[in-house]
């Protein structure tokens, strides 16, 4: 190989490392943040929130603050799904929450109000 191919390879080599540095700043992220309720309005502590792409793809979770929040940041910009479960029972699934670039979209979870049981028992 020649000089000047050489030289012409390396600056090649070097310009696509440049890019591929680069391409990262180009990505487009968002944040999911929210809250969630139990049936009477207030904050869930310690519920856990599983969000998904609304392909049903790369779920992960988190759980909520002693204020009922959590938070999802630097998220691929797109359609999610999110539910929340916490007590024994889930929340309905929140579906097609648009995350978009440079933003963030607050959502609110409300879990089901706790079924009464009742048990009878004879003898």
């Amino acid at each position: 190989m020649s000089r000047r191919s050489l030289t012409a390879t390396l600056i090649l080599v070097a310009a696509l490392f440049g890019i591929a540095a680069a391409a990262p700043a180009h990505v487009r992220v968002g944040t999911l943040a929210g809250v969630v309720l139990d049936a009477k309005g207030k904050p869930v502590e310690h519920a856990t929130v599983t969000i998904q792409t609304s392909f049903g793809d790369q779920p992960n979770a988190t759980h909520t603050d002693a204020d009922g929040r959590f938070r999802f940041a630097r998220y691929l910009t797109g359609q999610y799904d999110l539910q929340a479960y916490a007590n024994d029972s889930f929340s309905p699934w929140l579906k097609r929450i648009t995350i978009r670039s440079n933003r963030t979209t607050n959502v609110t979870l409300r879990m089901p109000p706790k079924a009464d049981m009742v048990v009878n028992v004879t003898r």
